[in-house]
């Protein structure tokens, strides 16, 4: 099998030749420290590891990010704010965890407060005119193109609106979820038609839903609001191309959402945080629906065990989630500057032995 290839079959829960492992990116400080330490720029090199996807987007803005300010309550200082394409401003803390994220419609009381928001110009066709020519780059590499486009619904809109305004709306004032988490969907409903006009192989949408111990919203609430909004864009890109795999990323504890998930239609969940939920229990009770894309803790067993530890838990995903296919290794999330190089060469090892490429 080719990397894209085995990646394809694993997420369509059949047995890879190998089992496939990917990489997540490093933060921003342990990226700096990977420059410093080794030199390498790409993470694959340095670790010798396989790369079976390239993740693919639309393309940037044209239009000024500025004029967002005008919606924004408070006053930023030249230099200490950035702004996204959707308005939310972030304030750079010690660490990318620690980034402080500010809502610009805070203060809105109605619906009709939203009426002149510059939502992104998602449509405009320098944002994805050669999107086909990019994929068949990435298929001529032998490589699963995967269009990235998590933060899909839910985050985008509270980082809008402000996490408490958002859920207080839900409530109090529906007219202003309404409006903006539709007019989000009506966005994303055209970009992963584009992917799927495109050829991509995985679309990976997200929302976090989930902390460590429990769900941020209520099963009532996510089937009213997010659902229904969620199965839309996943309709809309099969519409076009009815085999396009569909991955979901949420963050903690979500098992509860689980079944709402594939009912909405998703194929793959991602990151699966052992810290949170048991990944050989949802593999016996959703592995015939679901692949799963993560599994390997990057709370306790990466940045805290012993290269001993990392194997050990490589070796018992691979036992209890990867038999039959269906699981793809990686770190549930960003590497962090608290992860020894040692335990990510151990990762690899041992995913490259325990996964079958190596024979003993």
């Amino acid at each position: 099998m080719n990397p894209r290839e085995r990646i394809l079959t694993t997420l369509n829960r059949r047995k890879p030749d190998h089992i496939p492992l990917v990489l997540t990116d490093m933060n921003r400080e342990a990226y700096r420290h990977f420059l410093k330490t080794t030199g390498y720029q790409d993470l694959y090199s340095f670790f010798g590891a396989e790369q079976n996807i390239e993740y693919i987007e639309f393309y940037p803005t044209r239009l000024p990010l500025e004029r967002f300010i005008p919606f924004h309550p408070h006053s930023f200082k030249p230099g200490t704010y950035t702004l996204n394409e959707w308005g939310t401003a972030f304030v750079e803390g010690s660490n990318p965890a620690f980034d402080h994220f500010v809502a610009p419609m805070i203060r809105a009381t109605s619906v009709g407060d939203f009426a002149s928001y510059p939502f992104p110009d998602l449509r405009e066709e320098y944002r994805h005119h050669d999107l086909e020519k990019r994929v068949q780059a990435i298929h001529e590499k032998e490589l699963a193109a995967v269009a990235f486009l998590e933060m899909t619904i839910f985050e985008v809109a509270w980082q809008i609106r402000g996490w408490e305004g958002l859920l207080l709306d839900f409530f109090d004032q529906e007219d202003i979820p309404t409006f903006l988490l539709d007019r989000i969907t009506e966005l994303r409903c055209f970009q992963v038609k584009r992917f799927a006009e495109a050829g991509v192989d995985v679309i990976r949408l997200g929302d976090d839903v989930g902390t460590q111990t429990k769900l941020m919203l209520s099963p009532t609430l996510y089937q009213k609001w997010l659902k229904p909004r969620l199965a839309r864009v996943i309709s809309s890109a099969r519409s076009i191309k009815p085999d396009v795999l569909i991955s979901y990323h949420s963050d903690g504890y979500v098992e509860p959402l689980i079944s709402d998930f594939i009912e909405a239609g998703i194929d793959v969940l991602n990151p699966v945080q052992p810290e949170c939920m048991d990944p050989a229990r949802l593999k016996r009770i959703y592995g015939d629906r679901l692949a799963f894309w993560g599994t390997i803790g990057i709370q306790k067993t990466l940045p805290f065990g012993t290269p001993d530890d990392v194997r050990q838990e490589v070796k018992t995903r691979i036992e209890t989630v990867g038999f039959n296919g269906g699981l793809v290794l990686s770190p549930t999330h960003l590497i962090e500057p608290e992860v020894p190089l040692e335990n990510l060469i151990a990762l690899v090892e041992a995913a490259k032995k325990y996964g079958g490429l190596v024979k003993e």
